[in-house]
């Protein structure tokens, strides 16, 4: 699904790929939305490991920001085959599709901009982060603005938009 989109995969490639017999599947899933949502729910919990990890590395709250969107902007590119960002993949395509792989989308994604609302917090905090909008609403902007620069790094087959995004966020922090 990483690769092809949710509808694009249909279940005999996805029992194909993992290597199961249809029975299996159906003994931990009743339908490939549930499966959907597992690998959703999988993802987050991953991902924000991997993102609490970086923020809370050494440094001032700017600097533990800015390694975080380099990290995205390095996994994210359109070369970079491993570690998709699902939010990316599979967001506008499965949400007009099912409610409840669209409600953990809504929550994983909530999770992500809290972790980032608490590092623009520490960096006004150690004044590192100078700019005079509330913590949740850069918090916000930023994981928006990242969103559409990895749609655009797709689309474009370019870099260029998240060389953009991050000269933004840093105008943005200061």
């Amino acid at each position: 699904m990483t690769h092809k989109g949710y509808t694009a995969v249909g279940l005999t490639e996805i029992l194909a790929t993992a290597g199961v017999p249809k029975g299996s599947f159906y003994h931990y899933f009743r339908s490939k939305d549930e499966f959907g949502q597992a690998l959703l729910d999988e993802y987050f919990q991953e991902y924000i490991g991997r993102v609490d990890l970086l923020l809370a590395g050494e440094g001032t709250g700017a600097e533990r920001l800015l390694s975080y969107l380099r990290y995205w902007a390095e996994t994210q590119a359109f070369d970079h085959t491993d570690q998709k960002c699902l939010v990316v993949k599979l967001g506008a395509e499965v949400c007009d599709l099912s409610e409840n792989m669209r409600t953990v989308l809504e929550k994983g994604t909530a999770l992500i901009i809290q972790r980032i609302t608490r590092c623009v917090e520490q960096g006004k905090a150690d004044g590192s982060i100078t700019a005079t909008a509330d913590a949740p609403t850069l918090a916000e902007g930023l994981y928006q603005m990242w969103l559409g620069a990895s749609l655009l790094v797709k689309v474009g087959r370019t870099h260029q938009p998240f060389e953009g995004a991050l000269e933004m966020s840093r105008r943005l922090l200061s």
